[in-house]
């Protein structure tokens, strides 16, 4: 067989195969085990994403603007009325925006990092203030959300009131953690599929499990049994598990310049990343700064996060340690849907955005 036949075949069968978990997510949403979001309107659509709008349009409010990881379905931070970033800010009175990356539909060879991280966030900046009138807008990202946020404050300096990063990586290169491997292996990201604009989910899903497979099989299995002792635990695992599900395939270009410019060459932090006709560096980012990171991790270690904090340019930085949750299914996703991240994590966080964004609204 030829080696562009055995291609297709791999990408049909991984095709296949997210659609076999969109197929099993289904399931677990008969089950009532599904995720359950807030009402939202959408005010843009792009290339790249739409944005969500979860409150209206109120003078004077705190607006704070969410940006998920690529990857997946944005409800991660809306998962249940129990386990919602989004109600949550709502109830401490900020006006909450949330982006919601799609399947991309615009012309995928020039979908990379600047479109998603610069270009994306600017129109949805500019959205947001022509609803709102808000001038200074909060951001908080996990995980590679958190990547293009901080990637949009360097670009962006003067517009972030606050910048909150959560499990994300910005630092890589020696700070990659179980990636590191995979990446020291020197095959280029563009060998993958080459004649697809795009990179299956289930790809992406394969390629974390074999990074770390203690991190998404057997914590994964861990935490199901240690769940079973308590029906909200379960519950939020289980819905945990149906949001795994829901992969996105990411334009090729993206996947190359992710895997490239960041995780291998970690451009970024060693001041060699060029975006939009700008170089970014980590002193660009003036914004308050607030890092939550888990001291244990595997996929984003303290490094990654703690070593940029350190060569940002805020006058205001913080860091908030989250040491995990029964029930969250994927510890990386425990900031946002855990326990005691809702009972002190966050609250935490919200506040300290709110001190900010007030300081920053003084004439």
């Amino acid at each position: 067989m030829s080696e562009p036949m055995a291609q297709a075949r791999s990408l049909g069968w991984l095709e296949s195969l997210d659609k076999a978990r969109r197929y099993a997510g289904q399931m677990l949403d008969r089950l009532e085990l599904g995720r359950q979001e807030s009402v939202f309107e959408v005010v843009l659509t792009g290339a790249c994403a739409r944005l969500r709008a979860y409150s209206p349009p109120e003078h004077g409010a705190p607006v704070l603007l969410l940006v998920p990881a690529p990857i997946k379905r944005p409800y991660i931070w809306d998962l249940s009325p129990e386990r919602s970033v989004v109600r949550r800010a709502m109830q401490c009175g900020f006006e909450v925006y949330l982006i919601d990356w799609s399947e991309a539909h615009g012309d995928e060879n020039r979908l990379g990092l600047a479109a998603y991280a610069l270009a994306t966030l600017d129109d949805c900046v500019e959205a947001i203030r022509a609803r709102s009138q808000a001038d200074r807008i909060c951001l908080a990202g996990h995980s590679l959300g958190g990547t293009f946020a901080a990637l949009y404050a360097a670009y962006r300096p003067m517009t972030p009131a606050g910048l909150v990063l959560v499990e994300a990586p910005v630092h890589f290169g020696e700070a990659t953690g179980a990636f590191r491997r995979m990446l020291d292996s020197g095959v280029p990201a563009r060998t993958l599929f080459p004649s697809s604009p795009r990179i299956p989910g289930s790809l992406i899903n394969l390629l974390s499990v074999c990074a770390s497979p203690v991190t998404f099989e057997f914590e994964r299995y861990a935490d199901f049994v240690a769940s079973l002792a308590s029906r909200a635990a379960f519950e939020t695992h289980c819905r945990v598990e149906r949001w795994a599900l829901d992969e996105l395939a990411l334009p090729r270009r993206l996947f190359e310049e992710v895997v490239e410019l960041l995780y291998r060459e970690d451009r970024f932090m060693r001041g060699e990343l060029v975006l939009g006709d700008r170089l970014l560096l980590p002193g660009d980012v003036r914004a308050p700064l607030l890092a939550v990171y888990d001291p244990a991790s595997r996929i984003v270690p303290p490094a990654s996060v703690l070593d940029f904090c350190a060569l940002a340019g805020s006058a205001e930085k913080e860091a908030i340690l989250y040491h995990g949750d029964t029930g969250v299914a994927l510890k990386h996703v425990g900031a946002l849907v855990g326990e005691d991240a809702h009972r002190r994590v966050w609250p935490a966080a919200l506040d300290w955005l709110l001190r900010e964004s007030e300081t920053r609204a003084r004439p």
